[in-house]
């Protein structure tokens, strides 16, 4: 790629409001987040309308396309390009690249690894959500410090309280955080930088401010880690995914506390390393 787009728009915007405690009202200005609509062209053939908050494009459209498995590979992309008044985004792959519009919005049903339950997929995550095999581990302190430093790095989310936000880390720490209105766009963001930065997903976990859905464990699958900490509560899919996929799926990560749903050996308390 020659070169990535790297301009942003203001991510949030001033309002006056009338806030009441009561009966009681005071006007005051608040901090609202900015929704931005980017249409994603690829080779000139438009893709999708993604709704988003306007910062970290170049992160959001790689790994949205890698998400989607149309380029699997930093070297196709030749070149990519923003019009921020017009809402538009451009990529230029030096390959070809090929997407069927009816196959990225059909929804699949299937049965995974040859179990009898049914999980409900789009059909390029069949192609493209692959089972995690990384061997990575935590400690509960572990758990319970990468999400506390995530809320600390949500500078956004502190502003607005109207974006969700996701850390990509090791064992060490947060490595890169993002933040972005829809759940989905705070995780390509995170795979489009991995991606963009050439850094390595083994070993890596992802943290998350909101609740463990189905979307999100995929996305998890899609970048390759192997353990998910989310703030709020999973939904039944998302579990049944998360054990599909080998990936450890950790909840309501809270006040000194959580719950593990899928993989528990992945967590470890001190005691003799489990082993799968």
């Amino acid at each position: 790629m020659n070169r990535p787009f790297t301009r942003d728009l203001p991510v949030s915007t001033k309002r006056t409001i009338v806030r009441y405690t009561g009966e009681s009202k005071v006007e005051l200005e608040d901090a609202i987040a900015t929704e931005y609509a980017l249409t994603i062209f690829v080779n000139d053939q438009e893709m999708a309308t993604v709704v988003c908050t306007p910062e970290h494009l170049d992160d959001l459209v790689i790994g949205f396309l890698f998400s989607e498995g149309v380029i699997r590979d930093i070297r196709q992309l030749e070149d990519m390009t923003v019009n921020l008044h017009a809402g538009k985004a451009r990529v230029k792959t030096s390959t070809t690249v090929n997407f069927n519009q009816a196959f990225y919005n059909k929804r699949y049903i299937g049965s995974c690894c040859g179990k009898s339950r049914q999980s409900f997929y789009f059909y390029n995550d069949v192609h493209t959500a692959k089972r995690v095999e990384d061997k990575t581990q935590l400690s509960p302190l572990d758990v319970l410090t990468l999400v506390n430093h995530m809320e600390d790095s949500a500078n956004l989310f502190q502003e607005t309280g109207g974006v969700h936000v996701a850390s990509l880390c090791d064992s060490d720490g947060i490595i890169e955080t993002r933040m972005d209105i829809g759940r989905h766009n705070a995780l390509d963001k995170l795979y489009g930088h991995a991606v963009r930065a050439g850094v390595s997903l083994d070993g890596k976990v992802i943290t998350f401010s909101g609740r463990l859905s189905s979307e999100v464990v995929l996305k998890v699958g899609k970048i390759g880690a192997a353990i998910v900490l989310a703030k709020s509560a999973p939904t039944s899919l998302a579990i049944d995914i998360a054990d599909e996929l080998n990936i450890t799926a950790i909840g309501f990560v809270r006040n000194g506390s959580f719950n593990v749903y899928t993989h528990p050996w992945r967590v470890i308390d001190g005691r003799a390393e489990e082993s799968q």
